[in-house]
């Protein structure tokens, strides 16, 4: 599917003029799952507009421990990499695919133009800061006012709503890297949620029964 046609699918408000635009300075790129696509002290020289897969995205503590902070879907942007690429800061966050994934590269020097040409471009780029605001916000609540169990119920229910499925191939070791808890941890709680009716336990897969 050409460059034009993704954007019109998952970017449908952007404007025609913008859409040239992209479609003559941008290019499509695809990393192949678990492939790095932002490393921590990397300079960000473009932003990514995802149009098919997933992308991870979290930060690292000063003993390599994760912390996970949001998924990236078609349709949306990374907010962090408009701040750190418009300023030429080294980025904080880490981020890979967790499937196959393709996105359109904006370079930096284009998005500049961007801000101040297309009234489109401005008010996603404001739309996509108040929504990562809005997911760190959350994150933020989780780890100050939540017990393990009520962080991972809702984690859980953020995969599910986030790729539309009860099913969620997770493995106990990838959900306690990222709430920064154990797998000893992850495995009681998850077998007490069992108990309770709120999943069933499959090999590397969970299923959800939690209706929210």
């Amino acid at each position: 599917m050409p460059i034009r046609e993704k954007l019109n699918t998952y970017f449908p408000q952007f404007e025609n003029d913008l859409v040239d635009s992209i479609e003559k300075h941008c290019t499509l790129r695809t990393f192949k799952p678990g492939e790095a696509i932002i490393r921590s002290g990397q300079y960000m020289k473009s932003t990514m507009l995802i149009t098919s897969g997933r992308v991870k995205i979290y930060t690292e503590g000063e003993e390599g421990e994760e912390f996970f902070m949001y998924f990236l879907e078609p349709g949306q942007a990374c907010a962090m990499s408009f701040i750190c690429a418009t300023r030429n800061k080294k980025s904080d966050l880490e981020a890979f695919a967790t499937e196959e994934t393709e996105a359109i590269m904006v370079p930096l020097e284009v998005m500049e133009t961007f801000m101040t040409k297309y009234k489109s471009w401005y008010y996603f780029v404001v739309e996509s800061y108040r929504n990562r605001f809005q997911e760190l916000l959350d994150a933020l609540k989780s780890v100050a006012f939540h017990a393990m169990d009520e962080r991972l119920e809702y984690y859980l229910m953020k995969l599910k709503n986030s790729q539309q499925s009860n099913l969620l191939a997770l493995t106990h070791e990838q959900i306690a890297r990222d709430l920064n808890s154990s797998r000893v941890v992850i495995s009681r709680l998850l077998k007490q949620m069992e108990i309770a009716g709120k999943v069933k336990l499959h090999r590397n897969t969970i299923e959800l029964i939690i209706v929210k």
